[in-house]
C-alpha cells in the first residue's frame, strides 16, 4: 500500500510539472494570464515580422509630429517589445510619457536608457531636469553635466599628446568637444533658470543663479541665450548698465543675420536648429523684446518684435508687446521739450495708429484664442482707452489671419495596423 501511495504521488508530482511551464517562466500564473502571456508573444513576433523597428519609430515620429501621442505611444511600445534595449525607442517614449503628462514612467523610462548606456545618459539627464522641478530638476542636470565634463576630459586627454597648447584649454577647435562644450553651457542656464524662478526664495538663490551663468559662458562665451540670462539677473539686481551691456552682446549675436536673410526662417525651422545655431528660440526672443523695452531699446525691440510676427502671427504676447512698445516711442517724443516740427507731429501720429493697430489684434487674438492673462487684457485696454479706443473698422472687420478657424483634430483614433498602411 505504502508503494502505491508513494508511486501516485510522483505520478502526480510529475503532471504537475508540465503544467507549471516553470521552463518558460509562467509558473504560478493563472490560465487566464498564461493565456495572455502567450498572445502578448504571439503579437510580438507578428509586430517584428511584418514591421521593423525603422517603420514603427518613423510612424511614432509622425504621430508626435502631429501632437497625437497615445497613437505615438502605441507604436513606440511595439517597437520597444522587438528591440527593448532600443536607445531611440526609449528617448522617444519617456518624451511620449512626458507629453502625456506621465511624468514618473517618463523617469522610469529615461533612468533605464542611461542604466544600458551610461556613456550616453548626459542627454536622458538633460530631460529628466526638463520634466521635473526644483531640486530634483538641478540634481538632475548636474549629474549630466558631470558626464558632459567627464567626456571633455577624455577628449582633453586624447589631445594631450599634440602638445601643450592644445591639452591647455577644455575646449579645443575639435566640433565634438564645442559641441559638448555648448550642451555643457544649455545645462547649466537651464539651473540658473531654475533659480530664477522655482527656487528664487531659496537661501542664496541669486549666489547660485549667477554661478550656473557664469559657468555656462566658461563653455560657450558667445551663447546669446546665457548671456541674456546674466543680463536678466542684472537688471533684477538693478544693475542696469551692466546688465544693457549683456543684452546687447546677445542680440547682436543673431539678430544681424537673421535681419539680412532675404527669407526668414519659420518658428518650426528655428525650433528645431536654434542648437546648432545661435537663433534663441521663438519664447527666449519674447524675453529679449520685453528686456529691450526695459532697457529704452526700442528701435531694436521693434526689429525682435517684426522678426517673431514674421514667424507666427498668433501670438497675444507679440502683438501686445508690439503695440507697447509703439506707445512708449509715442510717449518718448510727446516729453521732449521742445516745439515739434510738422514731420515729428505727424511722425507721433503715426506712432499712436501703429500702437492702436497693433493693440486691437493683440484684444481681438485674445477673444480668439481664449486667453485668461488678465493683466495683459486689462493693459490692453487701459492703453487702448488712452488713445481712442480700437482702431476704426477693426473692431466689426475680419481678418484672416486671427479669424480662421483652427483645423479640427479627429474625433475617432485608427488603429495602429490601418495607421501604418496609410
Amino acid at each position: 500500500m505504502g508503494g502505491q501511495t508513494k508511486g501516485k504521488k510522483k505520478s502526480k508530482a510529475r503532471r504537475k510539472d508540465p503544467r507549471s511551464n516553470g521552463g518558460s517562466g509562467l509558473a504560478g500564473l493563472s490560465p487566464q494570464d498564461r493565456m495572455k502571456l502567450k498572445m502578448q508573444e504571439k503579437a510580438k513576433k507578428k509586430t517584428a515580422e511584418k514591421y521593423t523597428v525603422e517603420q514603427l519609430l518613423e510612424k511614432t515620429e509622425e504621430c508626435m509630429d502631429s501632437l497625437e501621442f497615445e497613437m505615438a505611444g502605441k507604436f513606440c511600445q511595439r517597437a520597444l517589445e522587438v528591440e527593448p534595449d532600443n536607445l531611440l525607442t526609449l528617448d522617444l517614449l519617456g518624451h511620449i510619457h512626458s507629453e502625456l503628462g506621465d511624468t514618473q514612467r517618463a523617469k522610469e523610462v529615461f533612468l533605464h536608457a542611461v542604466q544600458l548606456s551610461p556613456e550616453e545618459g548626459h542627454s536622458k539627464y538633460m530631460s529628466l531636469g526638463q520634466i521635473h522641478t526644483g531640486q530634483e530638476a538641478v540634481q538632475y542636470y548636474t549629474k549630466g553635466v558631470q558626464i558632459l565634463l567627464f567626456m571633455l576630459e577624455k577628449h582633453a586627454q586624447a589631445t594631450a599628446g599634440a602638445g601643450a597648447e592644445a591639452a591647455a584649454s577644455p575646449l579645443q577647435d575639435s566640433g565634438s568637444e564645442i559641441l559638448i562644450g555648448r550642451d555643457v553651457c544649455v545645462a547649466y542656464c537651464s539651473v540658473a533658470e531654475i533659480y530664477f524662478t522655482d527656487l528664487c526664495m531659496e537661501e542664496r538663490a541669486g549666489d547660485q543663479c549667477r554661478e550656473a551663468i557664469e559657468r555656462a559662458l566658461t563653455y560657450h562665451p558667445d551663447n546669446p541665450e546665457a548671456l541674456q540670462l546674466m543680463a536678466s539677473y542684472l537688471f533684477s539686481t538693478e544693475k542696469n548698465q551692466e546688465g544693457k551691456e549683456y543684452l546687447m552682446r546677445s542680440v547682436d549675436a543673431w539678430l544681424p543675420a537673421l535681419k539680412q536673410s532675404e527669407a526668414p526662417p519659420s518658428r518650426e525651422n528655428i525650433e528645431e536648429e536654434h542648437t546648432q545655431s545661435d537663433i534663441p528660440p521663438y519664447e527666449s526672443r519674447i524675453t529679449t523684446a520685453k528686456l529691450l523695452i526695459e532697457a529704452e531699446e526700442y528701435e531694436t525691440a521693434v526689429d525682435v518684435l517684426e522678426g517673431l510676427l514674421e514667424e507666427d502671427d498668433e501670438v497675444v504676447q507679440v502683438w501686445y508687446l508690439s503695440g507697447w512698445v509703439c506707445y512708449l516711442q509715442m510717449e518718448e517724443r510727446r516729453r521732449e521739450e521742445r516745439e515739434e516740427s510738422d514731420e515729428e507731429r505727424e511722425e507721433r501720429e503715426a506712432l499712436k495708429e501703429a500702437a492702436r493697430s497693433y493693440l486691437t489684434k493683440a484684444k481681438k487674438l485674445y477673444v480668439k484664442l481664449h486667453c485668461d492673462d488678465g493683466p495683459i487684457l486689462e493693459h490692453i485696454e487701459q492703453l487702448l482707452g488712452e488713445m481712442g479706443g480700437e482702431t476704426e473698422g477693426e473692431e466689426g472687420e475680419t481678418d484672416p489671419a486671427l479669424d480662421e478657424d483652427f483645423e479640427p483634430s479627429s474625433d475617432d483614433e485608427e488603429e495602429e495596423e490601418d495607421a501604418m498602411e496609410h
